[in-house]
């Protein structure tokens, strides 16, 4: 409460002077339209007096008010950074002035400038009334810590009204977009008369002149940071010491650390002529995992699943029963000993892990390898992977170039929402022959050696000729 009542004294002089100067440019105003009808009726005297005062009096307000008005908002205004946006209403509403004035100075009528005049005042109260509502106004944005591309997330708006009288009408939380204009640079070019005769660097035809010169072009622009798309929010009342919660959707279209995520708060209050928003920056990030594309590995799951069980199953040495044997039995289990003595074919069953064991290795493309479709599609690949043996109950570890060590899946799957193409590849003759099941997604041709991993190993591969569809192979 302190700091409250501290921030209201602080600003109280600033609306003193902002109502005088207002009250003046009222009497400036109102000298000029009476000097106007002085000199028509002969005043002279008249005429000149009222229109020093009119001079005076906004001369006064622009040498007084104006700078220490500016001071303020380049002091206190630009960490607000409010954005304003004319909307359909206030075209039409200006456009209407517009026409109004005209018709007012052609005339001549006294009742026309009056309602211009009217509507000019409801111009200002609207903008006044929307910067009243966007002050002291506190927003807490709870994102969840983790979340996939693509997936809606429940996030929580809470607006708070800290001013002690006034309540809060009609505001909306939305996302802000942050568009990046384009930059332009200068480059070094070549001046020839006559023109057109340099291409790409090189002559094409007789030139008679031939000088260095610069020319702007536009730089190349950056990929665009991961989108977060919402809807918007709206609390039409609030009323004052008091807040206000709402839950609501969220979507990041892309995989990525969200830093800080930009909201906005908006009003159209009172009139609808002005949007104006305040944005607000959340300093929580949020890690965005990869897509899961489910429909990638819909074939190749049960192909994983199968090859998964039976590796294990082989890789099992502690013996359990002895039991008859069946078609789907290994010839190598097969203990002929116990098959002599009971007179029919006997076979070992060894103990085996409820949850099996695997492994999944992100072999990291180099630049330029693939495109960036092909790439992307690979990081979702290898995260649906991670996430559906992950949920059947497996015991997967995972592995890649630049991971040191990741025991669990979000370990993983936050690595991947941050991996970019790297120059280190994945040796696959180092891959640990400890008796686990490894399953390789990588993008490479198939230029190794298969033997020395086909007999524990599942590739899947992506960005294969180009088409970025993730086709799956196992050897």
């Amino acid at each position: 409460m302190a700091d409250m009542h501290s921030v209201e004294t602080t600003h109280k002089p600033m609306w003193v002077r902002f109502l005088l100067a207002f009250g003046c440019l009222i009497a400036a105003f109102a000298s000029a339209l009476f000097s106007t009808v002085a000199r028509e009726q002969g005043h002279f005297w008249a005429t000149l007096a009222l229109a020093s005062v009119a001079l005076v009096l906004a001369t006064l307000v622009g040498v007084t008010t104006v700078p220490v008005l500016a001071r303020q908002v380049v002091g206190d205004r630009v960490r607000d950074a409010i954005q304003f946006e004319v909307t359909r209403v206030g075209i039409w509403y200006v456009a209407s002035i517009v026409l109004i004035g005209i018709a007012a100075l052609n005339t001549g009528n006294n009742l026309l400038y009056i309602i211009v005049a009217v509507m000019l005042g409801a111009i200002l109260i609207s903008g006044i009334a929307s910067a009243v509502i966007l002050r002291n106004v506190e927003i807490e944005v709870r994102l969840p810590e983790r979340t996939f591309a693509g997936q809606p997330a429940k996030a929580v708006f809470k607006l708070k009204n800290a001013r002690r009288r006034l309540p809060l009408f009609s505001v909306m939380v939305k996302a802000i977009q942050t568009s990046k204009s384009p930059r332009w640079q200068w480059e070094r070019s070549t001046f020839t008369f006559p023109p057109g005769r340099l291409n790409a660097g090189r002559l094409n035809g007789r030139v008679w002149v031939r000088l260095p010169d610069r020319q702007l072009k536009r730089a190349p622009s950056r990929p665009a940071s991961p989108a977060l798309e919402c809807r918007q929010v709206y609390f039409p009342f609030i009323a004052a010491g008091k807040e206000q919660s709402a839950q609501m959707d969220v979507k990041f279209a892309r995989r990525g650390c969200y830093r800080s995520a930009v909201f906005g708060i908006c009003t159209r209050f009172p009139f609808a002529f002005l949007s104006k928003t305040r944005p607000i920056r959340s300093t929580r990030s949020v890690v965005v995992y990869p897509r899961l594309q489910p429909g990638a590995i819909e074939a190749a799951l049960p192909q994983i699943s199968g090859a998964i069980e039976t590796f294990s199953r082989e890789q099992c040495f502690e013996l359990y029963t002895m039991r008859e044997y069946q078609a789907q039995d290994s010839v190598r289990h097969v203990d002929w000993k116990a098959t002599a003595k009971s007179g029919s074919l006997m076979v070992r069953e060894y103990a085996r892990d409820d949850n099996p064991r695997a492994r999944i290795i992100f072999d990291n493309p180099a630049a330029g390898l693939i495109s960036a479709a092909e790439y992307e599609n690979g990081v979702s690949l290898a995260a649906s992977l991670a996430w559906h043996l992950k949920a059947e109950g497996k015991d997967v570890a995972y592995l890649a170039p630049q991971l040191s060590s990741a025991e669990t899946i979000d370990d993983f799957l936050t690595y991947l929402a941050s991996v970019e193409p790297g120059a280190e590849a994945m040796p696959f003759e180092r891959i640990p022959d400890d008796g686990v099941f490894t399953v390789i997604c990588t993008a490479r041709p198939g230029n190794y050696d298969a033997r020395q991993i086909s007999e524990r190993c599942f590739v899947v591969r992506f960005g294969t000729g180009g088409t970025g569809d993730g086709a799956v192979d196992g050897n």
